[in-house]
């Protein structure tokens, strides 16, 4: 099983280019459920996570063809069934139920896996689909979905921000009969992203940006071309990197734009933002200061950003309190900070961390896609050598991680 090994103490400089957006990827690679015609996405990053999509995909009878950096989806629906061989592999798997039961008025899919940071409930996606007209039965760890009269459209109001449940119920709308309203649909910028392709692909949405999104649904749905935006999680995670190191990074690509909350808290921090047309330099001004964050749906700041600002918080001066509000098992990687040197106290929900002048290098072990990246940048500042095992979970979501940080003159490199 792979590992990484970096030789911390050296400040990063250079450029660094962001990839698309895995998480807005995901859900656009489902969409080439809803039409025969052909999808193409261009943008995409080369991760595993879409090697699994588009496997799931392929089962499904939709033929993913790679070109350097796009996909072309087409091809039709020849099974319903999304097997747990492949679904427990990826959350987002779930993400084809809503087109699958559009398209097809059926729909078997296996409950998903993906990272072990909570429970992540899917019963908001089946109330949705639920309410406009499916037939939903659990059984042996399967969703079974039926629509024999079609999908109509429905009023949906979310409890509470779900990114999954607004994605697949955006999707099936699109298809349905009649008008859908989401009320408190997420807000992220994959949820536009997502409602931009839709519209280019011949879907009726309105209230991109905003908690409500009304859809009309249409009979049919054409191909398009589509580019995926830039990964603001990725674009985060390396602003961190370039702060814990004292570096000087430009951040090719990046979108201040979408990155809310992050930039604020990092600017708070001591870290200078500046923007330039094609993304932003990051720079440190006079050392770091520990500053409180909390967890919210967009704008507010990201859970997958709270590993990694954790890390950048480890060795800021002063204390700094970060509360998790979305997902409860998501302090995994605490332990492993602390055998670098770290000193974080969890309290419930959240956790103190009070800054020391510097970590030590240590063995230490990946529990989840953010946190081993968490671990990457607590090595890129700690004295001595580290050795991250698990990084399989890295390979998930981050692109070229040793290209990207060695280019800016990280000593890092992948063992096996």
């Amino acid at each position: 099983m792979d590992s990484i090994r970096i030789t911390g103490g050296v400040p990063l400089h250079g450029t660094i280019a962001i990839s698309g957006a895995k998480n807005a990827a995901l859900p656009l690679m489902t969409c080439g459920l809803l039409t025969d015609e052909r999808l193409t996405l261009s943008n995409v990053a080369r991760l595993a996570d879409i090697a699994t999509m588009s496997q799931l995909l392929a089962q499904h009878g939709i033929e993913v063809t790679p070109n350097g950096r796009s996909l072309t989806l087409g091809g039709k629906i020849t099974n319903t069934e999304a097997p747990y061989e492949i679904v427990r592999k990826m959350r987002a798997s779930i993400l084809v139920l809503g087109p699958l039961l559009a398209r097809t008025r059926e729909a078997r899919v296996s409950l998903p896996g993906g990272c072990a940071i909570g429970t992540r409930p899917v019963d908001l996606h089946l109330k949705g689909l639920e309410a406009m007209g499916a037939q939903i039965e659990l059984d042996g760890g399967y969703v079974n979905a039926k629509a024999p009269q079609g999908l109509k459209g429905a009023t949906i109001v979310f409890p509470f921000v779900s990114v999954g449940a607004t994605e697949n119920l955006l999707m099936a709308a699109a298809l349905a009969d009649g008008q859908t309203v989401l009320k408190n649909a997420a807000r992220e910028p994959e949820i536009t992203d997502l409602a931009t392709c839709l519209i280019a692909m011949g879907a009726k949405i309105e209230g991109l940006e905003t908690d409500t999104l009304t859809i009309e649904g249409v009979k049919d749905l054409h191909g398009a071309d589509h580019a995926i935006l830039p990964d603001r999680i990725e674009t985060g995670t390396y602003a961190c990197a370039a702060a814990i190191t004292g570096g000087d990074v430009f951040l090719e690509n990046a979108r201040a734009a979408d990155l809310g909350a992050v930039l604020t808290s990092l600017a708070e921090a001591g870290v200078v933002i500046t923007e330039a047309q094609n993304g932003f330099r990051v720079t440190r001004a006079n050392g770091l200061h520990g500053v409180d964050v909390t967890t919210e749906p967009f704008p507010g700041f990201p859970t997958d950003m709270q590993a990694q600002f954790m890390a950048l918080m480890t060795v800021a001066q002063g204390a700094s309190l970060i509360t998790e509000n979305i997902f409860e098992n998501r302090f995994m990687h605490v332990p492993e900070l602390a055998r670098m040197g770290a000193k974080i106290n969890i309290q419930g929900s959240s956790a103190i961390v009070r800054g020391v002048k510097h970590l030590t290098g240590a063995p230490v072990m990946a529990t989840d896609l953010r946190a081993s990246f968490s671990l990457v940048l607590a090595a890129l500042a700690a004295q001595g050598e580290t050795t991250i095992s698990r990084v399989y979970h890295l390979d998930r979501g981050y692109e070229s991680v040793e290209q990207k940080l060695a280019g800016c003159g990280a000593r890092v490199e992948r063992v096996g």
